[in-house]
Formats: structure tokens, sequence, C-alpha cells
């Protein structure tokens, strides 16, 4: 598969590039050894200096760093600004909350000292997805790069652009050469480098296949991995929601991102009494979505990234209708050149149609009515998926009962799933294992090493603040 930028708006290749030789991934790799035996000791002081001015470049090439997303993969570009500025609040928070994170954790053990010692594990192999081409690589960079840890990043085949970006940002910002690189290669080298000894750990955010393949070769090279895979999240409108707020919220949540978002609202179930009514606004304010050119500040939702991802959402629409489901609006790619796809609904697929059970990565709707607070229950999670869920009610005891009984690493209570540095981030099921973000982001990638001294040994060590290797 060609590492290239191909411009999902026209179809138009703007660059291509040339993989890594052997020769070169091997001094990759070495390079990351090699740092990471002095970058682990870099005062804490100094790595949130670097990781501070990593901000600030992110906020002020906001624009700059937008259009190489939207280029590459074709989201509106006040969305690509948005993600490089939202890049820096990451940044911003492990600067702030780094240091306490690390600090020694005391255990009480008797007469003896006892503690839990964080020390970074070492070079970390990041494989990432297109679709938030910053977004993805800097919630993982964040956190391993001040804990001690190297970066090493195999991005998407058509962002390698935004992945060159991403490196040259981390040395720009004073980061040493070699604590964050980037590896061109083919997906088939992945394997390679999973298995070599200098890398340490392993962070996927992908499809159920990739996790499954990434989560092997870890698995087999006895290594840490995190997985951040697919999602087909429920949007649950129960009869109490506030009905304005909930369709408005959720024409967001199916499009954001063109559609394509892991923990975009993809299922849509409908409590009986409101659900007329909500397919009805739905469908109204679906239809006034402008479609075009990710460039122009006018268009709400631009192409898919490649023409592949189109054809595979269009063969899951048509086999879902030839199945039962019902095709309330869109449904066809729009005519001349570019990855174009419109906003699309289909509503009662029975449970074999891909729209019941699969994720429709691509502004498609699913619409399934429930009975009761019972049965949405059970339709939300009538899915191999579990990352985020949102349910919209005033109950405080069906909020209650939701919040409980969603089989999703994340519920959001009358607003969508969202990311955030300070939340942590992942999923249960098909949709991986592990956290991102948050404190349990930043601990993911460090040996919790247990201490215990004796009270007989004479001295008791001090614990420390923020202490991380020695």
């Amino acid at each position: 598969m060609a590492i290239a930028t191909i411009n999902p708006a026209t179809g138009e290749t703007l660059r291509t590039f040339d993989a890594l030789t052997p020769a070169e991934l091997e001094s990759k790799l070495q390079r990351a050894a090699d740092t990471f035996r002095e970058y682990r000791r870099t005062p804490f002081a100094e790595r949130a200096r670097w990781m501070r001015r990593a901000a600030e470049l992110l906020d002020a090439e906001a624009e700059r760093y937008g259009r190489l997303m939207t280029e590459e993969m074709g989201k509106p570009l006040e969305a690509a600004k948005a993600e490089a500025r939202k890049c820096a609040t990451a940044c911003r928070y492990y600067v702030a909350k780094a240091e306490g994170l690390l600090e020694d954790r005391p255990i009480e053990v008797g007469g003896d000292t006892a503690f839990v010692r964080y020390q970074p594990l070492g070079p970390v192999l990041a494989v990432m997805p297109w679709n938030f081409p910053f977004w993805q690589v800097v919630r993982f960079a964040a956190p391993a790069l001040m804990a001690g840890n190297v970066g090493l990043l195999k991005h998407a085949h058509n962002v390698p652009q935004c992945a060159l970006a991403l490196e040259a940002l981390f040395l720009q910002s004073g980061f040493p050469t070699g604590a964050f690189q980037t590896l061109l290669i083919e997906t088939s080298e992945v394997n390679r480098v999973i298995e070599d000894p200098r890398v340490r750990a392993v962070t996927l955010t992908g499809s159920e296949g990739a996790g499954r393949a990434v989560g092997a070769s870890a698995g087999k090279a006895l290594k840490k991995v995190v997985l951040e895979l697919g999602g087909s999240d429920p949007f649950v409108v129960l009869s109490s929601a506030d009905l304005d707020k909930a369709v408005e919220t959720a024409v967001s949540a199916r499009l954001v991102n063109n559609g394509q978002s892991c923990i975009a609202a993809k299922r849509f179930i409908l409590a009986a009494p409101i659900a007329d009514e909500f397919e009805r606004r739905f469908i109204e304010r679906l239809k006034r979505i402008t479609v075009g050119d990710p460039l122009d500040p006018k268009t709400d939702m631009g192409p898919l990234a490649t023409g592949g991802i189109l054809q595979g959402l269009h063969a899951q629409v048509e086999a879902s209708v030839k199945a039962g489901a019902r095709l309330l609006l869109g449904g066809k790619p729009l005519q001349g050149p570019g990855n174009f796809y419109p906003p699309t609904v289909l509503a009662d697929p029975p449970p074999h149609a891909p729209a019941f059970h699969e994720e429709l990565f691509g502004p498609v709707a699913t619409l399934l009515r429930a009975r009761d607070a019972a049965h949405a229950l059970e339709l939300a999670n009538a899915t191999p998926f579990g990352l985020g869920a949102s349910v919209w009610t005033r109950d405080a005891e069906e909020q209650r009962r939701f919040i409980d009984g969603l089989e999703a690493g994340m519920v959001f209570v009358n607003e969508m799933v969202v990311s955030d540095a300070r939340l942590p981030f992942g999923g249960v099921k098909h949709s991986g294992h592990g956290r991102e973000l948050a404190d349990l982001g930043l601990h993911e990638f460090l040996n919790a090493k247990t201490v215990r001294v004796a009270s007989a040994s004479g001295t008791a060590p001090v614990t420390r603040a923020g202490a991380i290797s020695e």
C-alpha cells in the first residue's frame, strides 16, 4: 500500500513517500533505545518546558497543521484547526498534572516502609489511525514523553505529512532527537518492530482487525499493549429527554469528523413515545447539511478519507437495505470527483443486517425503536462493541439504571461522547482494553514498582515526588 497524500476531495495524489529501508529503520530503533537511556533521567521541569513549547506551537501553527489534516483526510478546515488546538490542551494538561501523578505512592504495611515507584518502560510503538491524525498521536505522546518514555509512531499510510509534522513539532519544541520519531514503514513491517527487543510496549488505535493482529503480535512478544478499537455507540433517547437538545446533538454526534469517529453516535435507540418526532426532526436537520469542499468555510461535512472506505460503507448500506432496513435518507455516493457520501438514515434493520451489528464508519445513522427503558438498554448492549454510550433522560432513576447497565467504557448523560484529556478513554468487549488520557493513560506505560524496606534495615528510604527513574 503506497505511502502517499491523496486529496480525498479531488482524488489527486499530492505527494508520495518511500518507506524506510531496513537500515534506516534499524537506525531509528537504535536511536530510540539510546535516547531513552538518557532521556529517562531528564529533570521533570525540563520535559515540562519542552511540552509547554509544543502546546504553544500547536496553537500558533493551527492553520498550517489544520490544512495538512484537511488535505490528507478530508475533515473541514475549522474542525482540523480545532483538533490542533485540542492537542495543545492535552500537552498543557500533562505539564500541569504529570509530576503529581508520577509521585511515589506510599502504602501502609505496619512498621516497614513501602511504596509504589513509577518508572518508564522505554520505547513505545504507537500504531495510529488517519481519522484524527494529530489528536490520536498527541494523546499518546504527551503522557508518554512526560513520563520519561520515548515514542515511535507508525501512522496510517494516507497521512504521512501529518506524521512527519508531528516528529518535527517535538523536535522544534526542544525534545532530543530520538525522543519521538516517525516510522514511514509498510503495515507488513509492524510485526517486526513489535518483536524488536528494544521496543517495550505497543499502543494501537484502529479497527477490530488491526487490534487482533497487533494484540496477537504483542502477546507473542510478551509486551504490554493498549488497544482502542471500533465502536457502534448507542445514543439512547428516552421519553423524558429534552428532545430539542437531543436532536441537535444527535446530528453533531453522528456527523463529527465526516462521520468517521470511533465514538460517533451510530445507533439511535428511541423510546416509542418520542420515536416518530425524533425521526422527523433528525431527518429534517440532516437535509440542511452542506456536503462539499472541506476548505470552504460554508461546508458542514467533507469527503470520506479514501475511496475504499466509501465503497465499504456503501456496501454495508446496500446489504442492510436488502436485509430489510428502511432507507429514509441518502444511501448513494455523490456524483463527481472525491469520496463524498451524503448523510444517510436507516431505520429498523433486522439483527442480521450490517447496520444492526457492525460499525458503520461514515455519516450513516441507524434508528431503532424501543418499547420501554428496559428494551432500550437491551438494544444498546446488543453489539460486540463497548466504547462509548450516550443516554438522554431527565429521570434520575433512569440515569442511574443506564450508568450501571450500559456495557461501555464511557457513558455520557444528556451530552454526546467526546474525548477529553482529563477523562480516561477506552472501551470493553471488542472495543479493546486499556485506557488513554487522564491518570490511567499516563500509568499504562509505566512500571509500577513495589518497594518494601524492612524497618530493621536501618534507615528507611525517602519517597520522592515525581520520581520516575534513576
